[in-house]
C-alpha cells in the first residue's frame, strides 16, 4: 500500500501494481499512453517529483510521499501553450506518442528554460515517435520555451483554412492534451478482456485442444475454439487464409496462430487461465526461407496447395535482352533488403461492444473501417446490421493495421459472450502478428550507352511473404512495376515470386515494395554514372521523365510530372556539397498514388447539414495520422466556400460513412480528396440562394473511381495509375565523423493542400527509413520467433537525427483533388540508396544489403 499524490489529489493504491496500471485503470488518466510496458518507447512518460519517468517500470509500492503529475493535471496555460506550440510547429501526426513528448518538455523547461535543440533532442532520447522525424518535436519544444518566456501566446502562421495553408491540425488539441480516445482508452461498465493462446511451434499439427481447467476458473466468462465460429473460418485481406483459429486436425503457420480464446472479468486472471488452456501438437518441420521454401521436397505451409509460391508477377515491355547486349557499359548486382517491423506506437487494440439486436459494435484503430466490417461480418455469420465498426484515434500504422489482428478475435468474444470485451495486443505479440515489410533477394542488370542513357533493365526478384498472402501479390507487383524507375525508357523485364514461409506475415509497409527495388536500381544507376564519366545528378537528368514521355510500363505521363523539377532543387544542395569536398549520394524514386492496375478504387464522401446548422465530413476512409481529417476540412472551407467554424470532420464508421478503400497507398488526399471536392460543388450549389439553416437535413454525396488499365493489358499505353509523386533525396556525410551531415528531400505532391503536414511526412518517411537504411533490425532464430524487444529494433531517436530539409515541390498541371497527388509513402524510398552511396563516396566500399554495414550506425547482429 502506498499513499502519494497525482494531480494534486492525494490518492492511496491499496495494492502493488505497475504504476502505468494504476494511473490507467484505477484513475483513467489515460494521457498516460500504453505503447510497450517495457520502459522503451516513453509514450507513458510523466512527471514523479518535478523528473520525467516512464509509468510502465515503476511500481506504485514505491510511489509513498511522492509527486506526480500527468498531462491532465498541467495548468490551463501550460495546457494552452503545448497545444499552440505543438500545433504550430506541426509535431502532431497520430498522437499517440504526444502526451509523453509533453511530459519531457516540461521536466526540461522546468530546470532549463533556455534549451538548445541539442538539449532538447537529449531531453526526448527516451521517447519514440514514428511519425514525425522528431524534427518538428524540437521545433514544438523550443517554440513552447520561447512562449513561456515571453509569458503570452503568438499569433498564428495563419488562420485560413484555405487549401494551400500550413494550418494547425484539428485534432492537436485532443491529442496533446491526452483526452482524444485510442482504443485502449475506451473502459465501459462490466468490460471484460480477451486474448488468444497462440501456437507453440511455427509449423505443427493440432491434435487436440483442453479448455476444462481454464473454464472452470473464477471470472472466465468463455474460452473459445474453432468449433465455435458461427461464420467463415478464414480472414484475410484479398486471400483468405488466415485462421481466426486454428481447428484440431488442421496444421499452424506461424507461431501468431490463435487456437483459442480466453475471456475473462480481468487481465490477471486471462492471463493464468491461457496457461489452463492443454494445446496437444505434433509439431512438424518449418519452412524457414524462400530457398527452403522453393526446395523440391519443401514441406508446404498450405497442404492443399501444391507448392509454397505465394505470387508470381512477370512484367515485360519491348526487349530487355537486345536492349542489353547492345549497350556500351553493363552491370549487374545482387542485392538483399531485409525484414522491417512497423513500430508503430500503438499496440493493436479493439473494444467490441454488444448489441441490442444481437450484433456487435467495434472501436477499432486500423486502416479501414469498411475492410474491417467485411472481414468480421463474415466470419460471425451476419449482416452490416449486426456488426458495426467505427474508428478511434489510430496510433500510426505505415500498413501494418490493414490486416486483422484483435478485430475479428474481439467481434466473436463478444457476439457469443454478450459482455463488453476489450482486445489488446502485448508489444511483444504485436512484433510477431501484424505483417512485416518483406525481405527481398534482388538480382538488377542495366545497360545504359556511352552518354549514360539506360537501354535496358532486367532484373529478378524474391520474397518472404510469410506465412500468410496478406498483401504479399500487390506488393511483389509494385515492387516489379516500380522497378525500372522514374526514368524514360522502354526495354524493361522483371521476374518475381513471393514465397510462403513459416515467419510472421509480411504485407504493406510504407512504400509497398518500392523500397526495396529502389535500392536496387538506384544503386545500379549510381555507379553507372561513375563507369560513363559523369556525375550521379547528370545521369539522373538524361534518363529523367518529363511531361509527355513514356515510363517503362508503357504509361504516357502527364503535364503535372515534376521529377526534373525535384532534381532542380536539390541542385544547389548537390553543387555546394560537391563543391565542399563532401560525401554525397543521391537517389530517386517515383510512387503511385492509388491503387491502380485496374482494380476498383473508389474514393466517398457525403457531406451532411445536420441539426447544429454545421456540415459534417463522412467518409469510410482512416485517418492514421497523416492528417487526412485536415486535409478534407481545408478542401470543405475551399470548395464549398464555407467557414472552418461550420464544418465537423467524423471519425471513419461504417452505418453513415460510405466505403472509401484502405488508407494506403497515398491515395486518401487524391481519391477520396476528389470524391470530397465532388460533394463540395453540390454543396455550394444548394447555398447560391440557401443557408445552412436551410439545409439541414440534406445530404451531398461525392464519389470518384480512379480507373486504371490492369497489368498486362494488351494497349499500346497502358494507363497504370491515375498519378505519381517523384521525388529526389540527398545525403550529406560529414567526413570525420562519418555520420550523416544534413539529410535533404525534394518531393513533388502536385498541389500541398497542407505545405507544413507535407513538411512532416518528409521528414518521418526519411527518418524512417535513416533507420531502415543502417540500423533496424527484425531477427528471426531457428524457431521462426522474432526475438528483438522494441527498444532492440533500432529504431532512430531524436539525437540520432542530423537536420533534415524538407522541400515540397508544387507542380500544376493535375486536374483531379484541386491537384493534390499526395505523399505518404514516397518519402521512405529513395532515402537508403542515397545513404548508400553516399557512404561510397567516403570510403570506396559498395554496399548492396541492407543495413548497411560498416558504417558509425551500424550494430552487432543479435
Amino acid at each position: 500500500m502506498a499513499t502519494f499524490t497525482v494531480n494534486g489529489r492525494t490518492v492511496t493504491a491499496l495494492e502493488n501494481k505497475k504504476l502505468i496500471r494504476y494511473l490507467r485503470d484505477d484513475l483513467h488518466l489515460t494521457s498516460v499512453k500504453d505503447g510497450c510496458s517495457e520502459g522503451a518507447c516513453g509514450t507513458c512518460t510523466i512527471l514523479i517529483d518535478q523528473k520525467a519517468v516512464k509509468a510502465c517500470v515503476q511500481q506504485t509500492d514505491a510511489m509513498e510521499g511522492k509527486n506526480i503529475v500527468t498531462v491532465e493535471g498541467l495548468s490551463d496555460w501550460e495546457k494552452e501553450v503545448y497545444t499552440f506550440a505543438f500545433g504550430e510547429a506541426g509535431a502532431v501526426q497520430c498522437g499517440f506518442c504526444t502526451p509523453g513528448m509533453v511530459m519531457c518538455t516540461k521536466a526540461l523547461l522546468n530546470a532549463n528554460p533556455a534549451p538548445t535543440r541539442e538539449e532538447a533532442a537529449m531531453a526526448i532520447r527516451g521517447n519514440i515517435c514514428r511519425c514525425t522525424g522528431y524534427v518538428k518535436i524540437l521545433d514544438a519544444m523550443l517554440l513552447a520555451a520561447e512562449i513561456f518566456r515571453a509569458g503570452k501566446l503568438p499569433s498564428p502562421d495563419t488562420d485560413s483554412w484555405q487549401v494551400g495553408a500550413s494550418v494547425q491540425r484539428l485534432d492537436v488539441a485532443e491529442k496533446v492534451q491526452g483526452y482524444g480516445k485510442y482504443p485502449d482508452d475506451i473502459y465501459v461498465e462490466g468490460m471484460c478482456y480477451g486474448a488468444a493462446v497462440r501456437s507453440l511451434y511455427a509449423r505443427a499439427r493440432v491434435l487436440g485442444i483442453d479448455t476444462r481447467e481454464a473454464e472452470a476458473l473464477p471470472g472466465v466468462v468463455c474460452v473459445l475454439t474453432a468449433k465455435d465460429i458461427p461464420g467463415k473460418v478464414n480472414v484475410g485481406h484479398i486471400k483468405k487464409d488466415q485462421p481466426t483459429l486454428v481447428a484440431v486436425g488442421e496444421i499452424t503457420h506461424y507461431l501468431g496462430d490463435a487456437v483459442a480464446l480466453v475471456c475473462a472479468k480481468d487481465v490477471a486472471v486471462l492471463e493464468e487461465a491461457k496457461k489452463l488452456v492443454k494445446v496437444e501438437y505434433e509439431p512438424l518441420p518449418a519452412v524457414h526461407n524462400p530457398k527452403e521454401a522453393a526446395a523440391d521436397d519443401a514441406p508446404l505451409v498450405f497442404e492443399t496447395d501444391e507448392n509454397n509460391i505465394q505470387a508470381y508477377k512477370h512484367v515485360s515491355r519491348g526487349d530487355a535482352d537486345a536492349a542489353i547486349a547492345q549497350s556500351k557499359y553493363v552491370l549487374t548486382e545482387h542485392f538483399e533488403t531485409p525484414w522491417t517491423e512497423h513500430a508503430f506506437l500503438e499496440p493493436e487494440c479493439c473494444v467490441a461492444l454488444p448489441l441490442e439486436n444481437g450484433g456487435v459494435k467495434l472501436l477499432t484503430s486500423d486502416q479501414s473501417a469498411h475492410t474491417t466490417l467485411h472481414e468480421c461480418a463474415e466470419m460471425l455469420g451476419v449482416d452490416h446490421e449486426h456488426c458495426l465498426v467505427e474508428n478511434q484515434l489510430v496510433g500510426g500504422g505505415f500498413g501494418g493495421k490493414e490486416d486483422m489482428s484483435v478485430q475479428h478475435h474481439a467481434a466473436l468474444l463478444a457476439y457469443i459472450a454478450r459482455v463488453p470485451v476489450k482486445v489488446k495486443l502485448s508489444r511483444q505479440e504485436s512484433i510477431l502478428i501484424h505483417p512485416k515489410r518483406h525481405p527481398m533477394w534482388m538480382d538488377f542488370t542495366m545497360g545504359c550507352d556511352e552518354n549514360g542513357i539506360i537501354r535496358g533493365v532486367k532484373a529478378k526478384v524474391v520474397s518472404d511473404t510469410g506465412a500468410f498472402a496478406s498483401l504479399g501479390g500487390p506488393v511483389l507487383e509494385r515492387a516489379c512495376t516500380h522497378a525500372a524507375g522514374p526514368y524514360a525508357y522502354e526495354n524493361f523485364e522483371i521476374e518475381g515470386t513471393a514465397y510462403y514461409t513459416n515467419n510472421p506475415p509480411a504485407g504493406a509497409f510504407r512504400g509497398f515494395g518500392v523500397t526495396q527495388t529502389c535500392f536496387a536500381v538506384e544503386t545500379l544507376l549510381n555507379m553507372m554514372a561513375d563507369k560513363v564519366g559523369i556525375s550521379p545528378f547528370e545521369i539522373r537528368m538524361r534518363n529523367a521523365i518529363r511531361p509527355g514521355g513514356v515510363l517503362p510500363n508503357g504509361q504516357i505521363v502527364g503535364p503535372e510530372t515534376g521529377l526534373v523539377e525535384t532534381l532542380d532543387a536539390i541542385r544547389p544542395y548537390y553543387e555546394e556539397a560537391v563543391k565542399n569536398g563532401d560525401p554525397v549520394g543521391l537517389a530517386c524514386a517515383m510512387k503511385n498514388s492509388g491503387v491502380g492496375v485496374g482494380l476498383p478504387d473508389w474514393g466517398r464522401v457525403k457531406l451532411i447539414v445536420e441539426e447544429d446548422a454545421r456540415v459534417h465530413i463522412y467518409s469510410g476512409a482512416s485517418c492514421i495520422g497523416q492528417g487526412l481529417g485536415t486535409v478534407l476540412t481545408q478542401m470543405v472551407v475551399t470548395n464549398a466556400h464555407i467557414r472552418r467554424e461550420d464544418i465537423v470532420y467524423e471519425r471513419s464508421n461504417t452505418w453513415i460513412a460510405p466505403d472509401s478503400g484502405d488508407t494506403s497507398g497515398s491515395r486518401q488526399t487524391l481519391i477520396t480528396g476528389e470524391a470530397c471536392r465532388r460533394a463540395c460543388e453540390k454543396l455550394a450549389e444548394a447555398l447560391s440562394d440557401k443557408t445552412l439553416s436551410d439545409l439541414k437535413g440534406q445530404e451531398f454525396y461525392g464519389e470518384y473511381l480512379a480507373a486504371t488499365d490492369p497489368l498486362g493489358a494488351d494497349v499500346p499505353n497502358p494507363v497504370s495509375h491515375v498519378a505519381y509523386g517523384y521525388a529526389t533525396q540527398m545525403c550529406i556525410l560529414d567526413k570525420e565523423t562519418g555520420k550523416i551531415k544534413q539529410f535533404v528531400a525534394a518531393h513533388d505532391v502536385g498541389k500541398a493542400v497542407n505545405p507544413l503536414s507535407c513538411e512532416g511526412q518528409i521528414e518521418g518517411g526519411v527518418v524512417m527509413s535513416m533507420g531502415y537504411a543502417l540500423t533496424e533490425q527484425y531477427p528471426l532464430d531457428e524457431n521462426c520467433r522474432p526475438t528483438a524487444k522494441y527498444g532492440m529494433l533500432g529504431l532512430f531517436r531524436a539525437p540520432d537525427v542530423p537536420p533534415v530539409k524538407a522541400i515540397v515541390v508544387e507542380k500544376p498541371g493535375f486536374a483531379l483533388a484541386g491537384g493534390a497527388i499526395g505523399i505518404g509513402e514516397i518519402t521512405s524510398i529513395p532515402t537508403a540508396p542515397a545513404i548508400s552511396d553516399a557512404y561510397y563516396r567516403l570510403d570506396g566500399e559498395r554496399r548492396f544489403t541492407l543495413p548497411l554495414e560498416n558504417t558509425p550506425y551500424s550494430r552487432k547482429k543479435k
